[in-house]
Parts: structure tokens; sequence; C-alpha cells
């Protein structure tokens, strides 16, 4: 007997890539569960199902930075003085990534390559533990939303967030509707799904000087450097400038969606109105005359 949940939740994550760099990713989940009967006569009631395992996927991939442990441009180096855990990456053209992080900002996949096919095998070398007798095996589907208009992948960390979007590096995969005079406007969607195509959004209040930084980089790297402190520990970053936009908010999706306003407004006189989502199904909505404060 095999038992369905689809859309069990949705994973908002981001991934090192040797070709894309750091990339935000939103993976919608769905499992089958493969097992007999209970004393219920089910094999798992729905509610313990959707509940226990989200929380499971939640704990090891969501809102985390999935590293690809074995390829060979990935260096991790457990801290001993600190607890935390630093991890060096070089990409395309030899830009560096480097962070150095509580262990629990991050999950390390033993594979060379980040896809549905290594986080699937990861996901369900972890769920397997936890399953009740009567479940033998189980069917993990990740996918991502069928996004038919203009859309982008984007990283960032919110300090003053006290769950798990406090960590450095997660991100999403999101669209963007932009209105202009009430109209879609698919020339402003496409320049910001260009301008945010595997994009690092950080904060200015949280640039540091390289100096600042508690592990060294190359002395002649062009990069942006990040350190903030968050309810979950110190949190540290080193990434290339050229995947990096600096702006003068918080990165919440409101405050993007009112950046991304602003930053329009500036190139046409009409009124706008952006809807700004932050992964699947949710989001903000900002219209001309409206800030973020």
């Amino acid at each position: 007997m095999k038992l369905f949940v689809n859309d069990l939740t949705v994973m908002d994550f981001s991934y090192l890539c040797p070709v894309r760099g750091m990339v935000g990713e939103s993976w919608i989940v769905d499992v089958v569960l493969d097992g007999g009967l209970n004393d219920e006569s089910m094999v798992q009631d729905f509610g313990i199902v959707k509940k226990q395992l989200k929380r499971i996927i939640d704990d090891y991939v969501d809102h985390k930075l999935v590293i690809p442990a074995e390829h060979r441009s990935t260096n991790i180096h457990p801290r001993a003085d600190d607890g935390r855990v630093q991890v060096d990456f070089v990409f395309a053209e030899q830009k560096s990534i480097a962070l150095n992080c509580p262990p629990e900002a991050y999950a390390f996949v033993y594979d060379s390559e980040i896809n549905k096919q290594s986080v699937t095998v990861y996901l369900k070398d972890v769920i397997t533990t936890h399953l009740p007798e009567n479940v033998h095996d189980i069917e993990i589907s990740l996918r991502e939303e069928v996004i038919n208009t203009p859309f982008y992948h984007y990283t960032h960390g919110l300090k003053k967030h006290e769950g798990n979007c406090q960590r450095i590096a997660h991100g999403h995969r999101s669209k963007i509707i932009i209105k202009e005079e009430g109209v879609d406007s698919l020339q402003w969607q496409s320049y910001w799904a260009q301008r945010w195509s595997d994009i690092y959004i950080g904060s200015d209040f949280d640039l540091v000087e390289v100096s600042d930084l508690s592990f060294a980089i190359e002395p002649n790297a062009e990069v942006y450097c990040f350190k903030y402190e968050a309810s979950q520990g110190e949190f540290e970053m080193a990434i290339d400038k050229s995947v990096c936009e600096i702006i003068a908010y918080d990165s919440t999706v409101e405050c993007l969606a009112q950046y991304v306003l602003e930053q329009t407004q500036m190139k046409t006189s009409k009124q706008l109105e952006v809807r700004a989502f932050e992964g699947v199904g949710k989001g903000a909505i900002v219209t001309s005359g409206h800030n973020c404060d």
C-alpha cells in the first residue's frame, strides 16, 4: 500500500555550484510512503506524516547553504576554537566564496554536485532512520514551481530574524511581477530577472573590511565582506563582488519590493506596482508613493 502527500513543503535554500556560484533555490517536496497498514488501518496518519517529515526536511535542508562536499573546489575546515565551520569554494573564472558560520548554517551533501538527485539521496538517507516500522520505503520527488514569467535566484541573510532566516546564505527562486500603469511589464520583469540572476543581496550595514574577518583570503581578491552576530552565532562571508548587489535596507521581501520599486521608478515616471515573491506563493506588494518604513 502506498500513501502520497503532494506539496508537503517548500525547501528554500542556497547551494554552491562551480559554474553559477551561490544559487538561491526553492524546491517543492512530494513524498510517497510504501508500507503495510498499522493498527488504525493506515500506512500513517496524514497529519503525522506532514508534521514529522516537514520538520525533518526543515532541520536538514531548509534555510541552509547546501555544500557539495566532494567537489574538488570545496574545502571544509571545522574550527576547534569557536565550533564554527569554514567553507572555501571557487567557481567560474576563479571567483571565490568563503564562509565561517555555525554548523547549523550548512547541509553537507557528499557528492560532487548539488542537484535534485543528490539532494534526494541525502534526504532519503536522513528520513529513512525516522520512519515507523510499518513503512518500508519512501519516494521523494523534488520539483520547481512552474513559472511562465521572468524569475531570479537570490541569496541573502537576515541578522535580525530570530528563526533560520538569520543564516547568512540561504535563498529562493522567485518570480517578479511589475505593473506599469496597471499593466504587466515584461520589460521590467525581464530586467530584474537578468539583474538578479544568481545574486547575493547584501545590506550595506553588514559590510566589513577584509581585516575584520576571522579568516584569511587572497590579498587581491575582489570581494565584499559581511559579518554579523545573530542569536544562532556569528556569521562571516567573503564573496566575489561581481555576484552581489548591495542595498541600504534589510533584505526582507518587503524591503526588496521597495528597492525594486525605487530603482525602477528612477527609469520611468509611470505608476508602478511591484509584487516581489520570496520563493513559492508568498511575498510583498508595494506601489508608487509607498515605502518600506
